[in-house]
């Protein structure tokens, strides 16, 4: 069960000079962000970043001498338990939210691994949302020579397209394009000198166990349809013995992504092992997994279920069904699975039958 009072964390990466500091310093000085600590990665020597946010010293906290991964993963481990007892303490100001900005070239994964099972954390935090930054002008070409930008873009909730006043229309149109191949189901703004709105950073949502049922079903329509749209970048998918006349994207990276839907309740114990066996079998491969599950030992009350590789965030219950349609919806962000090996293990070990998935929204 999540606690109600646990501090949303909200994400922020993307690639080197994307514009993730810029976004911070504006985000900083928004009336919405006032009781928000901004936790700052640096990578290397001297930190310097946290000279160029125009924030005062008690609202942030200094990473350094690593990106956020293993290396410093205990670091990250041991200031977010110290905020929260000082927090608790009233030895600072109070705060109701954490901004995370990791370097450049971080992979944002080990950070949500952090928030999803350190037991310093979990019980005091919960995942708010990821939100990636990415170049207008150069974000081509970095998608190009380096897979880490194209991990944050697919691990993201949220996008946000800086520099748009110095990028050519049509090569803006082409990035746009590409952002949403590699990630349908993630909202994207375009973003000049780092001003957002904050409710396009803030509040993804899912995860949050107040969210209204009826949002959280809606993102997972709208999700259903943005993978399974058709797109030029599509290729079948086949394995020789046999081929859809559906198809999947084929991305960056070796990334892609898509929905299923299925008509038939699931077995509570029967998910959990399915869920286990591909966090096993497939889980460095799994980027991103989100679902929700019409249970059959809960008909009334459906389950969100969020993964990033092989950790899975504890299920959410909501309150119940705000349509009529109960069918399960999952979405996938993957790298090199097939769809046909994910409806194969559905069938093996979530005891699925093959005539209740259906790929598309329709």
């Amino acid at each position: 069960m999540i606690a109600v009072d646990q501090i949303p964390v909200t994400v922020l990466t993307g690639f080197l000079g994307s514009g993730k500091t810029t976004v911070l310093n504006h985000l900083l000085r928004q009336p919405e962000l006032n009781g928000v600590v901004a936790i700052i990665n640096e990578f290397g020597e001297v930190a310097l970043d946290h000279l160029l946010v125009e924030s005062s010293e008690d609202r942030l906290a200094l990473l350094d001498n690593g990106c956020i991964c293993c290396s410093v993963r205990d670091d990250l481990i041991e200031t977010l338990a110290d905020l929260a007892g000082r927090r608790a303490a009233g030895t600072v100001p109070p705060f109701h939210r954490v901004l995370v900005e990791t370097t450049g070239l971080a992979d944002p994964v080990p950070v949500l691994h952090t928030l999803m099972t350190a037991p310093e954390v979990v019980g005091r935090y919960r995942i708010d949302g990821v939100v990636a930054t990415v170049d207008a002008v150069n974000g081509a070409r970095t998608l190009e020579a380096h897979v880490e930008a194209v991990r944050q873009i697919a691990v993201a909730d949220r996008l946000l397209v800086t520099k748009t006043d110095l990028a050519a229309e049509d090569a803006l149109a082409r990035l746009d394009a590409r952002l949403a191949a590699i990630n349908p189901v993630a909202t994207r703004a375009h973003v000049r000198n780092g001003v957002v709105d904050p409710a396009k950073v803030l509040d993804a949502g899912l995860f949050d166990p107040s969210a209204r049922s009826a949002d959280v079903v809606r993102w997972f329509d709208l999700a259903s349809q943005a993978v399974n749209a058709p797109h030029h970048h599509a290729e079948h998918d086949c394995d020789g013995a046999e081929c859809g006349h559906h198809s999947h994207h084929a991305h960056d990276a070796g990334v892609s992504s898509y929905s299923l839907i299925i008509d038939e309740p699931i077995q509570r114990d029967a998910f959990a092992r399915w869920l286990d066996y591909v966090a096993a079998l497939k889980g460095e491969d799994l980027l991103r997994f989100k679902a929700i599950v019409h249970v059959a030992e809960q008909p009334d009350a459906p389950v969100v279920v969020h993964g990033v590789q092989h950790v899975f965030h504890p299920p959410i219950t909501l309150q119940g069904w705000p349509s009529a349609d109960r069918r399960s919806r999952l979405v996938f962000i993957v790298r090199g699975i097939p769809r046909r090996i994910i409806e194969n293990t559905l069938c093996k070990f979530a005891a699925v039958s093959r005539a209740a998935i259906q790929r598309s929204a329709a």
